[in-house]
């Protein structure tokens, strides 16, 4: 049990930190240097592409396991200190705070509307 308690708390600390360079890409007082790597991790981390598919065994988790947290470590360093700590603390209220449905309903909201036209589409096909 000790171990999986350790990887939770990894795991969560990975996800606060993609959630801090997230916030370092947009901040004026990290370097553009730093502001370009942390973008790109992130970007890299919550993109639903990877670098090598997941499909393939054993190689296709080696990017969310060795790539990502290679990049969130290269990008905290080029970070200066006071603004991490800063940023961390912004991320750890963000993730603290319920998520509103606001945003599911939105996305709901143009899936539906996309598959409606879709269908539209399809019987205007049909008919003609």
């Amino acid at each position: 049990m000790h171990l999986i308690t350790k990887i939770k708390a990894w795991t969560k600390s990975l996800k606060r930190d993609i959630v801090v360079l997230w916030l370092a890409a947009r901040d004026n007082r990290v370097p553009w240097h730093a502001k370009a790597v942390a973008g790109a991790v992130a970007a890299y981390a919550l993109s639903p592409i990877d670098l090598i598919p997941d499909f393939i065994p054993v190689l296709g988790y080696l990017d969310d396991l060795v790539i990502v947290p290679l990049g969130i470590m290269l990008a905290i360093r080029l970070i200066p200190p006071t603004v991490m700590a800063d940023l961390r603390a912004q991320a750890t209220k963000r993730l603290e705070r319920p998520s509103g449905r606001a945003g599911m309903i939105f996305i709901l909201a143009v899936w539906a509307c996309c598959i409606i036209y879709m269908c539209l589409l399809f019987l205007r096909a049909i008919r003609s």
